[in-house]
């Protein structure tokens, strides 16, 4: 049963030029798609569960999605993952419900209480095998109940909201976090952009020099694929202007630059709703939600396995599963409580 930390997942991405997807879940039909996906890619899959999706589906309901699709692909390497939580106690919950990963988001707060909770959530979560993503800098958009500035006046003045290498240094050293999400340029949402996107890859450079071996994290990393926009739009929707991040430039900062996990919600979300808008438009009769989540859950499954290719994560979960193996299988959390039992 390979459910795992993300860390032998970055061990081997932040020098393979590679990184894992990290794919947000919110019911059935999501995490049959991604996982789907990953097994025919034969790429290591983390998912990811907001509090948005814990309020809306029920933690209990999720994680038994989940351990069935581990039970179901004993060959796919999978690291269940907190998205943005925003207090310990949450963190402390996740822990206790089976995540093996979890992200403590103290990047609206000053450097130093950032520093004061990122800290605390790593040596709750340390203690319990449970590896911790921190955030530092500031993105744009919106996105559930993360709310960043304003994306077009980010885009304006995006340079004064870049992660700062050498904050980045003391940030980690500080905290001890095992991952690092930065801010180079992305954003939340489907409306990301006025113009195109241009990351920033000399910032990601310079924090992979001052915190050599950290892996990174790109949050705000849809690309919003205009197949998606064009059929909202073309069935009833109103998305004029979605813009996200060009697939190419998320390539490029995997491959070259050594970005280790990035994060996609948008693109599954408008996947999902597209394919919905056409069958409700084209079979005005139908009424069978599995009519309608069917054809949505290819749409889902087909867009991550192109995602895994831009990724470079393809193929790599063999590998990943080796490496895991000669760690002598380490299980964080509830699951290691279940192991010993």
């Amino acid at each position: 049963m390979p459910l795992m930390t993300t860390k032998p997942m970055f061990d081997l991405a932040y020098d393979g030029g590679f990184a894992v997807g990290a794919f947000n879940v919110n019911n059935m039909e999501l995490a049959q798609s991604i996982i789907d996906a990953c097994v025919k890619e034969s790429s290591p899959c983390i998912l990811q569960i907001s509090k948005g999706a814990r309020k809306y589906a029920n933690i209990r309901y999720l994680k038994a999605i989940i351990d069935a699709g581990v039970a179901e692909n004993p060959g796919l390497p999978i690291a269940v993952h907190c998205d943005h939580g925003d207090t310990v106690e949450l963190i402390d919950t996740c822990i206790n419900d089976g995540y093996t990963s979890v992200m403590i988001d103290g990047s609206h707060y000053d450097f130093d209480k950032n520093i004061k909770l990122t800290a605390e959530a790593v040596k709750h979560a340390h203690a319990a095998g449970v590896v911790v993503e921190a955030e530092l800098g500031m993105l744009g958009g919106i996105e559930e109940d993360v709310v960043g500035m304003d994306a077009h006046e980010y885009e304006k003045n995006v340079e004064k909201f870049l992660t700062d290498p050498n904050d980045a240094k003391k940030f980690w050293d500080a905290t001890k976090c095992d991952s690092l999400a930065v801010a180079i340029g992305t954003s939340h949402g489907a409306f990301k952009f006025k113009h195109e996107a241009k990351l920033a890859f000399d910032r990601i450079e310079q924090i992979m020099k001052t915190c050599p071996g950290l892996p990174l994290v790109m949050h705000g990393s849809s690309s919003v694929p205009q197949e998606f926009i064009d059929l909202v739009n073309k069935y009833g929707g109103a998305m004029p202007n979605a813009k996200g991040v060009p697939e190419d430039q998320i390539a490029m900062a995997v491959q070259k630059y050594g970005v280790c996990k990035v994060n996609i919600d948008t693109d599954l979300r408008l996947a999902m709703t597209a394919k919905i808008r056409e069958v409700f438009a084209t079979k005005a009769a139908e009424f069978d939600p599995r009519n309608y989540l069917g054809p949505a859950r290819e749409a889902i499954t087909k867009m991550v396995q192109r995602k895994l290719h831009v990724l470079n994560s393809a193929g790599k979960a063999e590998a990943i599963i080796k490496h895991w193996e000669k760690q002598g299988k380490p299980l964080p959390g509830y699951y290691s409580k279940v192991k010993a039992a």
